[in-house]
């Protein structure tokens, strides 16, 4: 049995879907902004402020391990109804809460393993999303792509595990965007066209890789393509890559590279 913290973005349907063809016992508790997996039968609505009846539910089903998988927002904390346990670990949700949303999840990681539930890897059932090094188009990185990548590398080795910097566009020895609270995709909007920087996605440092990891899909490649970058660079076997077959054809159609370090 493995219980699913599940919220907004497609990752989190591929994989509830892994784990139903694998036929594996599952229970979702359901923090999409919309209620999206309310048919399921198996899947729960509770709240945020409802530790107790979330952990009530884990250990109801008899569930050791736990994940999380797609964007889960910050919640209203003002409206929120809370349980007795729920008062009791609230205020430093709070607290995480005015980091960011990655701390928001941590401190949640947190509490679980203090009720003795333990949190394993977005893709622990979807591997295959997590690409091995390598490059993965025909176009590869030029010599100033190399530049632009190894500043990326040490611009992230500084980063600290909390900070909400998960992208960077840049050329050469140049950063021309970073990836702001709102993501990628409103980052690469502020670009001019015809930029001809490279979008880094790695992990920060001391990252928590059991959530919240890099993401790339069809629709970043199709950003890349509009803003005329040259390419995108990921971390191995530490990033989320959706619609792999897609994004790399599209990647050789529109001479972008795709690479792996």
């Amino acid at each position: 049995m493995i219980g699913l913290f599940l919220g907004d973005t497609d990752f989190s349907e591929i994989v509830l879907s892994k784990i139903k063809k694998q036929n594996i016992e599952y229970f979702i508790i359901d923090f999409s902004k919309k209620n999206k997996f309310k048919k399921d039968k198996h899947s729960f609505k509770i709240s945020i402020g409802k530790f107790g009846a979330i952990i009530n539910l884990i250990k109801q089903k008899k569930c050791k391990k736990v994940l999380f998988a797609g964007k889960i927002l910050k919640p209203d904390f003002s409206s929120l109804r809370l349980d007795l346990k729920g008062i009791f670990y609230m205020p430093s949700v709070i607290r995480a809460a005015k980091i960011g949303d990655a701390a928001i999840i941590k401190s949640i990681i947190k509490i679980l393993n203090n009720e003795g539930i333990k949190v394993i890897s977005s893709i622990f059932f979807n591997p295959e999303l997590s690409l091995k090094k390598g490059n993965y188009s025909k176009i590869k990185p030029n010599k100033q792509d190399i530049i632009s990548i190894k500043k990326g590398r040490a611009f992230f080795s500084k980063t600290k595990s909390l900070d909400h910097i998960q992208a960077l566009v840049i050329k050469g020895n140049k950063i021309l965007a970073k990836e702001g609270r709102e993501g990628t995709k409103k980052m690469l909007a502020k670009l001019k066209k015809k930029s001809e920087g490279i979008l880094i996605k790695l992990p920060k440092r001391k990252q928590d890789l059991r959530m919240d990891l890099p993401t790339i899909g069809l629709h970043t490649l199709k950003d890349i393509k509009k803003y005329g970058l040259r390419g995108v660079v990921l971390q191995s076997k530490k990033n989320i890559f959706l619609d792999k077959a897609k994004c790399i054809k599209f990647a050789n159609k529109n001479n972008i590279f795709i690479h792996i370090i």
